[in-house]
């Protein structure tokens, strides 16, 4: 009878924690958006810059 009480006892003070690593999914799918939305406006940049310098050269 002791041991149980003094495994519930033993469980109540420090209960088990829990193994969470990582970031939420929500916080992931904002980071993975943010780095998407980043790529894009690289990438429509270096696009316009090309444009840009192209026409400049026909006038």
């Amino acid at each position: 009878m002791t041991t149980i009480v003094h495994t519930l006892i033993g469980f109540l003070l420090s209960p088990p924690t829990r193994d969470e690593k990582g970031l939420s999914q929500s916080t992931e799918n904002a980071l993975l958006l943010a780095g998407a939305v980043g790529v894009a406006i690289t990438v429509v940049g270096v696009v316009t810059a090309y444009v840009t310098g192209k026409l400049g050269a026909l006038k």
